[in-house]
């Protein structure tokens, strides 16, 4: 694991430090280790729903419902982590 030295607002870290004992994180360290995580997560997330929605309408062949579905599933998949 690599440090990353980061300057944080007071406000903000009285907040985190309330959080701790509410979702039961042990640090503050893990609590941002967790934050970057849902973030980054979250960007995926948006990425993929840009790209099923510029796909959408935009094929030039006849789509199967049965494509429309497995898309949706695999989409489904990506989306659950």
């Amino acid at each position: 694991m690599e440090v990353l030295n980061i300057k944080i607002e007071k406000g903000i870290i009285k907040d985190i430090d309330k959080s701790l004992k509410r979702y039961r994180y042990s640090t503050r360290s893990e609590f941002v280790r967790d934050a970057i995580r849902q973030k980054l997560t979250d960007l995926e997330k948006e990425e993929l729903m840009k790209a099923a929605a510029k796909a959408r309408g935009s094929s030039r062949h006849k789509t199967t419902d049965k494509q429309i579905h497995e898309t949706r599933e695999r989409l489904a998949k990506q989306l659950e982590y």
